[in-house]
């Protein structure tokens, strides 16, 4: 595991390679989920919107979905370094400083919102600016050192762009909006904690209170279980209050069986331990599971 650099060497501003490690603050994989979900959120809400427009707006919230990932990388510089998965990021490496990290999470949170309200409306602009918000003060800064709810009541925030994506068209909430909401709200625990199984040696070193390391691995099996059981009525929501046709339901339906199975499989290994691939299998999986149903989304508005 590559160790913190504390004597971090001055960066030329006309070093391009700053460039690069600027981008990996901003957290590039979970920005390509962002503007998915932005994405698909536009497409589908009722109203026209040019393309220009869309690919403008669009940009300006994986602006701030990147300012987010800056600042929440300036916050935990220091668990970054113990933990394998994040010991290679920027700040730990020494190849960017703590406050070159600020400023830019704070520059990008200016413009991302002051983007967005400017050709889009007040009401993306302000959810927008929650969604930053509420993933540094909340989730990074109150309760991910405190509470093994952390990624619970944190994933809120990840759970917002594609209502952002609907408020750029319509400027407005509504029940289709907290649809997208509530599928991404109630999939990230298991998706989170599946990761957090083969991890946990990352976990306990760095002291963050995850689900395994204070409630014991066979507690958050079974809570993996639970979570894969409510994307159930989950997903049924947007047939009920008419959004999506037969085509959805049953197709995310068959989706979802097979993550219940591979849970309860997982779930079903020995007590208070755990088998590894069967953690990774479920972790894979439901990255693959959230992008389908997505997709689903649009081919029930397509066809």
């Amino acid at each position: 595991m590559t160790t913190y650099n504390s004597r971090a060497k001055s960066i030329s501003l006309f070093d391009t390679s700053i460039f690069l490690e600027l981008l990996r603050l901003m957290k590039p994989r979970v920005m390509s989920l962002v503007i998915f979900t932005c994405a698909v959120g536009l497409l589908t809400a009722p109203g026209e919107i040019s393309f220009i427009k869309s690919i403008t707006n669009i940009f300006f919230v994986t602006l701030g979905a990147g300012a987010a990932g800056a600042l929440n990388m300036w916050y935990e510089a220091d668990l970054d370094k113990l933990m394998s998965r994040t010991c290679l990021r920027p700040l730990p490496t020494g190849k960017l400083k703590k406050k070159h990290a600020l400023i830019f999470g704070i520059v990008l949170s200016i413009v991302s919102v002051l983007g967005l309200y400017y050709f889009s409306n007040l009401l993306s602009a302000l959810v927008l600016l929650f969604t930053i918000s509420f993933y540094l003060f909340v989730y990074t800064i109150w309760l991910k050192r405190r509470t093994p709810q952390n990624i619970v009541i944190g994933g809120a925030s990840g759970a917002l762009p594609p209502v952002i994506g609907w408020t750029i068209v319509t400027n407005s909430l509504s029940l289709e909006a907290l649809s997208f909401f509530l599928i991404i709200f109630f999939w990230t625990p298991s998706h989170f904690w599946a990761l957090s199984l083969y991890k946990v040696g990352d976990y306990k070193r760095a002291k963050i209170p995850m689900l395994p390391v204070t409630n014991g691995i066979e507690n958050t099996k079974k809570n993996i279980f639970v979570y894969s059981l409510l994307m159930l009525p989950t997903l049924a929501l947007p047939y009920i209050i008419g959004f999506v046709g037969e085509l959805f339901l049953v197709s995310t339906f068959g989706l979802t069986i097979y993550y219940i199975l591979l849970c309860f499989a997982l779930l079903k290994t020995k007590k208070d331990s755990f088998d590894l691939q069967k953690a990774k299998r479920v972790f894979g999986y439901s990255i693959f599971y959230l992008f389908f149903i997505f997709v689903l989304f649009l081919i029930d508005k397509l066809f």
